[in-house]
């Protein structure tokens, strides 16, 4: 079986790096990414996945990724729930096997640390380049190993 998640997005807000009572860090944060096409206002669309992340990943996020950065993840999907006040209390979310800080956030100053996401369609690229590529007409005959 397979549970491998990889996403790209920004931060919804500044990481919190909590420890455990052995001290091991730990950090849970919420990843904004994009969908494609429009929602029915006609704006951007995007999910909110919630993440967690342990020992130097928590660290390193804590240290260096602010709300807004762009942040790649791989990880995988965990479910787990508890006992809350009104019932039990079920949860999912990606745990973070790897992270990397892609891109500083959008008021950036300085604009070394700003990194725009540039929307690139390859299926676009694709498409141009089969149009203006030359057709040939070949015969069976032409082909050697036919």
């Amino acid at each position: 079986m397979i549970n491998k998640v990889i996403l790209v997005g920004r931060l919804t807000k500044d990481v919190e790096v909590r420890k455990t009572t052995s001290g091991i860090s730990t950090a849970s944060f919420t990843v904004a990414c994009n969908r494609r096409g429009r929602n029915d206002q006609g704006g951007q669309s995007a999910d909110f996945i919630n993440c967690v992340a342990w020992r130097q990943s928590a660290d390193f996020l804590g240290n260096y990724a602010k709300k807004g950065s762009i942040v790649g993840i791989e990880g995988r999907i965990t479910t787990r729930n508890y006992e809350g006040q009104n019932g039990r209390v079920y949860v999912t979310e990606v745990t973070c096997e790897n992270v990397q800080l892609i891109g500083g956030s959008r008021g950036a100053q300085d604009t070394s640390e700003r990194h725009e996401p540039v929307a690139y369609d390859v299926k676009d690229d694709i498409d141009d380049e089969l149009a203006n590529t030359p057709s040939f007409d070949i015969s069976s005959d032409d082909l050697p190993f036919y």
